[in-house]
């Protein structure tokens, strides 16, 4: 039972920018390890839930009075299929658990038209929704969440971020959901490391826009880039978070450093930007990465166009949401996050490999 509303909104910077100390900038929220590490009980919740994700649905065992009302703004507006996706798997095991629900669905584009996302936020608080799924990337986000979070009794799904905010412990959202920005990051850091051994490598970072989401990906990746003595990073820019922005900034990246050996790229979008620039320039020697192993993607790796990825199991993280909503309506503890899995994604995959991993990530969202 539910009720789909869905409007989309065109909204949305290549600047250049300075480099970003992941420590300094993400002082405010807990290393996802670190947090379940602090809170057994937390980690004991989140295994718990990461074993029911990879199980078959088991209906609820409650009878509901009336549907949940559950309301949904997302940056759905992009290349990365990751939030269309999500919804999809969400929906779906909601209705294989039995829930009766309604869903007000709302996609804008990242970075861009806050007027109408406001709108539609404040619609959600209006109307009392039972759950408000959201994310968190910029100041604009945060305080809209500590108005909710302060204000009202809706029950907060953020999804995108796993790092919980430290100065929100007294008075926490219902449930942080996504995957690692950090660890997604650690490991296409080690990858870079690997293939260029200790040769003196020239790199350059393109950013989402300004945000949690940039401060995460880049600045954790920097960080690490830095403490190689070997690896040198010529150029870093903000984009509007959009292919556009991405092609513009790999063009005055390119201009200003031709040497450069690879671009690092913290989004989809981006990433696709970036290689439709080294095209126009022939330039097929530059590695680009991707971050978060959508269709768009993987089909850019077959290509060869990109050379490395992180693949989410992109499906694991509605599931989570929809379970989550379960165990709360069968007065169950819920753990306050959630992080899916990744896997490792490379141009020397064969096609098989990734087809499995597309069968695992995409259980829900490809039927």
């Amino acid at each position: 039972m539910r009720k789909l509303h869905t409007f989309f909104t065109i909204i949305l910077l290549a600047a250049p920018s300075f480099t970003i100390s992941a420590n300094t900038i993400l002082s405010d929220y807990w290393n996802y390890q670190q947090f379940l590490k602090t809170y057994p009980k937390q980690k004991q919740l989140a295994e718990q839930l990461q074993q029911t994700v990879l199980e078959s649905a088991v209906p609820l065992s409650v009878k509901q009075k009336e549907p949940v009302t559950i309301s949904v703004v997302y940056p759905g507006q992009q290349v990365s299929d990751y939030w269309v996706r999500n919804i999809e798997a969400f929906e779906r095991r909601l209705e294989e658990l039995g829930v009766a629900y309604e869903l007000n669905q709302v996609f804008t584009r990242p970075n861009e038209d806050y007027r109408q996302q406001s709108a539609s936020l404040m619609e959600a608080v209006k109307n009392n929704s039972g759950y408000l799924i959201f994310t968190l990337d910029t100041t604009r986000h945060r305080k809209f969440i500590e108005h909710v979070l302060h204000s009202t009794d809706i029950k907060l799904i953020l999804q995108n971020i796993t790092t919980p905010v430290k100065s929100w412990a007294d008075n926490p959202p219902f449930m942080y959901v996504g995957f690692d920005h950090v660890k997604g990051s650690l490991l296409l850091a080690d990858y870079f490391k690997q293939r260029f051994g200790g040769e003196q490598t020239n790199y350059s970072v393109l950013y989402f826009s300004e945000g949690y989401v940039s401060d995460a990906r880049g600045g954790t990746f920097i960080e690490q880039m830095d403490a190689q003595k070997s690896f040198n990073l010529s150029t870093s820019y903000y984009t509007k978070a959009n292919r556009e922005s991405g092609r513009e900034a790999t063009l005055n990246a390119m201009q200003q450093h031709p040497d450069v050996d690879f671009i690092y790229a913290c989004a989809t979008d981006v990433a696709l930007g970036a290689t439709d620039a080294l095209r126009e320039l022939g330039k097929t020697d530059v590695i680009v990465n991707g971050w978060g192993g959508g269709s768009a993607e993987l089909d850019a790796i077959q290509r060869g166009d990109l050379d490395v990825t992180v693949m989410r199991m992109n499906d694991d993280t509605g599931v989570a949401m929809a379970e989550a909503i379960k165990w709360d309506l069968e007065q169950k503890p819920v753990p306050q996050v959630y992080s899916g899995s990744f896997e490792l994604v490379t141009s020397e995959d064969n096609a098989q490999r990734i087809e499995e991993l597309k069968s695992r990530a995409f259980r829900y969202s490809d039927r």
